[in-house]
């Protein structure tokens, strides 16, 4: 007899308006990933919650690169550039096991890579809007293009939402866009290229995966054949992250 398989999608909820409200997750095959990167405000409700200090904050401050790493004084995952920053904005500088451990308090855990990979260029939803279908992978988390991410310089216009225009402050780039705010790409997720990159769960601490781009690069860097690896304990200005959630599956027979 045929097995059916059913995904429980219970509790999760979908996004409302265009933009993505916090905690909204996308259902794939399996497992659900947020929808937008962990906020500034989400982190904030965890390390008030744990005591968490975090090893940006411990050093006095992240780091950038500047022809080389550059620490900058105060620049943690509640000042990303050293400056007041919005709740809405990505949380950066935090290394791979802060970020393992965030969402493992959140109830959920960091994708896979491969989790990532499938979200971010493999469309699964059923009824995909137009330019996007079910079931065909693409080469950028927004497409068969990748005009409308926030990246370097070869994306498109810059989000006029960009959280930051600070030539002065960096060497390059315009900084991040907060979150939801540009173009909704594979599956319905925000932000998955450019912006800032993303850990994942795989390699070793001398070398985990980050995916996605950032920022600070151009669309190179949002192909799915491009893949940086950095070690676990990097704190820098364009590292984000998202979060998982396994699916369970009902079997009816």
């Amino acid at each position: 007899m045929r097995h059916l398989f059913i995904r429980l999608l219970v509790g999760l909820p979908l996004a409302i308006g265009a933009h993505a409200q916090a905690n909204d997750m996308q259902p794939i095959r399996g497992f659900a990933i947020d929808r937008t990167e962990v906020s500034i405000a989400q982190f904030a409700r965890y390390a008030q919650a744990t005591g968490t200090v975090t090893a940006a904050e411990k050093a006095g401050g992240g780091s950038t690169f500047e022809g080389g790493w550059v620490q900058r004084k105060g620049w943690t995952w509640r000042t990303p550039f050293g400056l007041t920053a919005s709740g809405n904005e990505p949380a950066v500088h935090l290394t791979f096991h802060e970020a393992r451990a965030f969402c493992q308090w959140a109830g959920k855990r960091l994708p896979t890579d491969g989790e990532w990979m499938e979200a971010a260029y493999t469309e699964r939803r059923a009824q995909a809007p137009s330019g996007l279908e079910n079931g065909q992978t693409y080469p950028y988390p927004t497409g068969a293009s990748p005009q409308g991410a926030n990246c370097l310089d070869d994306c498109g216009a810059a989000p006029t939402t960009a959280a930051y225009a600070h030539p002065a402050i960096t060497t390059r780039g315009r900084g991040h866009a907060p979150n939801g705010s540009t173009k909704s790409g594979v599956n319905g997720l925000f932000e998955m290229g450019g912006n800032v990159w993303e850990w994942t769960d795989g390699g070793t601490d001398a070398a985990r995966p980050t995916r996605g781009g950032s920022w600070w690069y151009g669309a190179a860097q949002m192909h799915r054949d491009h893949l940086q690896s950095k070690p676990a304990e990097t704190a820098v200005v364009y590292i984000g992250f998202r979060c998982v959630k396994s699916l369970p599956s009902l079997e009816l027979k």
